[in-house]
């Protein structure tokens, strides 16, 4: 049925852009046959409109994959360097945040772990809405921050790294069998802020998957219950994950980015000081408007990566 729908969704865009062409092609011959000067400039700005949605389309037909079209699952974790590092996790949480918000996308935290003194030490958001993977999977990678210090009383600069790690979640018709007997379950009490239910019971779950290996937590919610479901949904994109890899007897994307968080193997750099900068080292896009990017305006990175253009883009 999703398949379905996918190709409906096509069908319908194809046939409203198509109609829409039609129309601007019909108004051009009235104003050629008027010279009407007016409606010339109303279809010069139909066209614009029209070909940034043509644009639009096709670039999401190039996202072809069969997990594209589905939700994601976006995990941030600090690299070394303690608060800094911390810090600068939480502000590429506050970034996807504010995009995803942009995009239209629902988005859920499912576990945040908070510093010990600033920022985070890990975050899982869940990201509803159509192509939410097929869009972040450009985003997985290590992200680094170079700036001076506010936690630095002498005010030097500091470089800081964190990773971005994305999933594709998978729905109820795809398969995935757990046997209850491989996993262990362990709950204990939640930290951070959360109110007193929160922080008083033992609602937080942690589940690993003893095959594997593979850990996962979750503890946003007061519910022990809710918890635990949001900690499988988890974990059941890991597992999918990795049986995708094994069945391709290779690295999938997401994990060829999984490097050491530390210099040399970033994606991305954003550069507070001495200059304003933030470049994209696979694509060579850079802007120096760094509030906008720090604020979610990212989809030119996106964009660039996805369709392996090496292009620049400019700050708006």
């Amino acid at each position: 049925m999703r398949e379905i729908s996918g190709h409906r969704d096509s069908v319908e865009l194809f046939s409203e852009l198509e109609t829409t062409y039609n129309d601007i092609d019909t108004l051009l011959e009235l104003a050629r046959d008027e010279d009407d000067e007016e409606t010339f400039q109303e279809i010069e700005r139909d066209l614009q409109v029209l070909s940034k949605r043509l644009e639009q389309a096709e670039f999401q037909n190039m996202l072809g994959e069969p997990d594209d079209p589905n939700n994601a699952l976006l995990t941030i974790h600090p690299g070394a360097g303690g608060t800094e590092s911390q810090d600068w996790a939480q502000m590429l949480m506050r970034m996807y945040l504010r995009w995803m918000e942009n995009a239209g996308y629902q988005s859920e935290v499912l576990d945040l772990q908070s510093g010990d003194e600033a920022g985070i030490k890990s975050v899982t958001i869940e990201v509803k809405g159509k192509y939410a993977y097929g869009y972040l999977k450009a985003e997985a990678g290590v992200h680094r921050l170079v700036r001076i210090s506010p936690f630095d009383a002498n005010s030097r600069r500091h470089t800081s790294f964190a990773s971005v790690f994305v999933y594709p979640e998978i729905d109820d018709s795809i398969e995935i069998k757990i046997d209850a007997n491989d996993l262990r379950v362990d709950t204990y009490r939640a930290s951070g802020a959360g109110g007193q239910h929160v922080n008083k019971t033992s609602s937080a779950v942690r589940i690993t998957h003893i095959p594997t290996g593979i850990v996962v937590q979750c503890q946003s919610e007061r519910s022990q219950h809710r918890n635990k479901d949001s900690a499988m949904k988890i974990l059941m994109a890991r597992l999918y994950q990795k049986r995708r890899e094994e069945e391709d007897e290779k690295l999938s994307e997401i994990e060829k980015n999984k490097k050491d968080i530390s210099w040399g193997s970033q994606i991305r750099s954003y550069v507070f000081h001495p200059y304003n900068l933030v470049k994209d080292h696979r694509t060579n896009v850079e802007t120096g408007n760094v509030q906008a990017v720090m604020d979610g305006r990212i989809d030119d990175f996106i964009t660039a990566f996805l369709m392996g253009k090496d292009v620049k883009a400019e700050a708006k």
